[in-house]
């Protein structure tokens, strides 16, 4: 995929639609630049949990669970259902994982096949 290449003869119109997405690609960017807001994304890949096992997975406090989960909801890359007492968390839709799965090749596969034959 090739990136796109500002030059002097964009028309103003062109411009304008890069800067809007420019923006709303920094606002993603920041909505999964903390490690528990990753961390939260990565667990919801497989599928949809609750928040009590979001804390479970991720050994961490219900209020930072949920403060994390308000960020992700806000800028619209989680969606919640209710169900009884329970809140249930999935993936809004396909950019999270498209993104995760970038940074698991850049960051966290060992290139030797062992993350390869985990999966």
């Amino acid at each position: 995929m090739a990136v796109p290449v500002i030059s002097e003869n964009m028309s103003e119109e062109d411009m304008d639609m890069m800067v809007a997405s420019a923006c709303d690609a920094s606002a993603f960017l920041k909505a999964i630049s903390h490690e528990g807001r990753l961390m939260i994304l990565c667990h919801l890949v497989t599928g949809e949990k609750s928040v009590t096992e979001l804390e479970e997975l991720l050994s961490a406090r219900q209020a930072a669970v949920s403060q994390q989960l308000a960020r992700l909801r806000l800028e619209g890359l989680v969606t919640p259902r209710r169900e009884g007492k329970a809140i249930y968390y999935s993936l809004a839709d396909d950019r999270p994982r498209r993104v995760l799965e970038v940074i698991y090749d850049m960051f966290c596969s060992t290139g030797d096949g062992a993350s390869k034959a985990a999966e």
